[in-house]
């Protein structure tokens, strides 16, 4: 399949640049993926398809503030950097702004978060094909332990802030409230919809909720340049499964119960275990690259909930391949179900309205 397979027009009026006055508050699109029908609801009411026996898995990692910024230390130029991935200690990829002018040997004096000079600075000390740098920071025992004063949380690119302002309201809604292990550099943005009252309620039903950690990194955001599905190479991200949720989900399969991920990046983390493990998850840490991509079969995942993603994104290449498991017809239902959605004037991506596939 081609990428531009996946293209949309979405109105710019329509990508949200707030989040919902309350995390529940959200619209929420459900698609029968049998029957091909929509429905069109508000989150609150997803309670309304969940049963006793099912196992709800979501995302808990938490979202670091990955995002930096800093001057050369010759031209005074400015840098804006997003942390990817560490290497060591001090010792890590980045994507900075602007890069070209971040040679190898360039110096960088960093900034709090408040505009003022820092103790800490980094030097470039390699280049990629991917354009990004390797930063070697010095002054510090470790960068990662700096974030808190130094660092701001990693917005995407569509939402538009005043560079000068940071926004109290952003750091506490660019995180779910179950977040824990620190490690994203954007948030898994289906469970920001969630309560810690809609949890219990959940609860209450009869659901067991489990957690999987995956830190989102490159491979959840990055965009799609090749022609073909079939060229793209994703990155590695960290993921982690407890012995509960192993558990909790062996134990659901078995018995022929749902399954309800919550998040790509939760299918990402359920699917490459299984697919290591033949259906089954164990317990453990691991790095997966996983592409999900129509034509595809599910071994875990029953039902998806999810926010409306990115035209050409891998993101609405995975949602695609649930729409239709192990076909190519995915696409147009989910395309379709966007149609709608536009129509209807859903809020879309990170701070969005939600959709969920039955």
């Amino acid at each position: 399949m081609r990428t531009a397979d996946f293209d949309f027009l979405l109105p710019p009026e329509l990508i949200a640049q707030q989040p919902a006055i309350q995390r529940d508050h959200s619209r929420l699109l459900v698609l029968h993926r049998t029957r091909g029908t929509v429905e069109h609801r508000q989150f609150r009411e997803v309670l309304e398809f969940f049963r006793a026996g099912d196992v709800l898995v979501l995302n808990n990692s938490r979202v670091i503030r990955a995002r930096l910024r800093g001057t050369n230390a010759q031209t005074g130029g400015t840098f804006e950097i997003l942390l990817l991935e560490e290497n060591a200690a001090n010792d890590g990829w980045v994507m900075m702004k602007p890069g070209k002018r971040a040679r190898v040997g360039t110096q960088i004096n960093l900034q709090t978060s408040k505009n003022k000079p820092a103790a800490i600075s980094a030097t470039v000390t390699a280049t990629n094909d991917e354009g990004h740098r390797r930063l070697l920071f010095t002054g510090t025992r470790n960068i990662l332990d700096e974030l808190e004063q130094l660092g701001e949380i990693p917005l995407p690119p569509y939402i538009t802030r005043d560079p000068n302002q940071e926004s109290a309201n952003d750091d506490q809604r660019y995180q779910t409230v179950f977040a824990e292990p620190a490690g994203s550099v954007a948030a898994p943005t289906a469970g920001l919809h969630f309560t810690e009252t809609m949890l219990d309620d959940i609860r209450a039903r009869g659901v067991d909720v489990q957690f999987v950690t995956l830190h989102v990194g490159l491979s959840t955001f990055a965009p799609v340049k090749a022609e073909t599905l079939a060229e793209h190479v994703m990155h590695e991200e960290r993921y982690e499964v407890s012995a509960a949720t192993t558990r909790a989900v062996n134990e659901a399969k078995a018995a022929g119960r749902r399954v309800i991920a919550v998040g790509t990046t939760s299918v990402r983390v359920l699917e490459s275990v299984a697919e290591l493990q033949h259906g089954r998850l164990i317990a453990g840490r691991g790095r997966t690259q996983i592409f999900i991509h129509p034509p595809r079969q599910f071994q875990i995942v029953d039902a998806l909930l999810t926010n409306f993603h990115l035209p050409c994104s891998t993101l609405l290449m995975l949602v695609s391949a649930f729409a239709a498991p192990g076909t190519t017809h995915g696409r147009e239902a989910v395309l379709s179900a966007y149609t709608k959605a536009i129509r209807e004037r859903y809020r879309f991506f990170s701070y969005g309205d939600a959709m969920l596939l039955l």
